[in-house]
């Protein structure tokens, strides 16, 4: 159930941070780290220019490479370890790796770009990992409501589509919050589905 034991008394949820280039992963897992999060980032350069769309995120200067990590302790003996997979299509083989055990994901979308984010949304529902959608706002973005995101993504009816700021700690928790209980509620549910059957 996404559960990782790291000693016999120690508890870990694992939880993925996905999403689109330039959507705000890394933001995201450092505004809500507890530790000063590993990255993998390395600067954008002319020879990516042909490979990476940088519209609507000109700005942006690096890119992750392999996986950003961070971490939450709820209490003693019970963790949260967060993993942003990297957004990019060329980077995409990593993900199955950092998927293994995971309890569920975030998939970030940004409202410029949204298409971006299809790619995530496949992984996890091909693959039966609950997910929820977390829009990140950006200055000068349109705001649209959650069943908009949701009926342009064809999301089903019960994956959570909420509105967020990356760079909030508060924000970012109430996204991870909304992730561990829709996860909960999905694996109750194939748990009677299995004893049931």
């Amino acid at each position: 159930m996404g559960f990782a034991p790291s000693d016999s008394s120690d508890l870990a949820l694992k939880i993925l941070v996905a999403g689109g280039f330039g959507v705000g992963k890394t933001t995201l897992v450092g505004a809500v780290s507890e530790i000063r999060p590993l990255r993998t980032e390395e600067q954008l350069t002319a020879a990516g220019t042909h490979v990476d769309d940088l519209g609507g995120v000109e700005r942006k200067t690096t890119t992750t490479v392999a996986m950003d990590f961070g971490r939450i302790t709820i209490r003693d003996g019970l963790s949260v370890y967060l993993f942003g997979t990297p957004g990019q299509d060329r980077f995409w083989f990593l993900w199955d790796e950092l998927a293994q055990g995971a309890l569920g994901a975030v998939v970030l979308a940004d409202t410029r770009r949204l298409t971006d984010c299809f790619p995530a949304v496949d992984f996890f529902e091909h693959r039966g990992i609950p997910f929820v959608v977390a829009v990140n706002h950006f200055e000068g973005s349109r705001s649209f409501r959650p069943e908009d995101v949701s009926q342009a993504l064809d999301l089903d009816a019960a994956t959570p589509v909420l509105l967020c700021d990356a760079r909030e700690r508060a924000s970012g928790k109430d996204v991870l919050i909304s992730l561990v209980e829709h996860a909960g509620k999905v694996h109750a549910a194939r748990v009677l589905a299995r004893a049931g059957g």
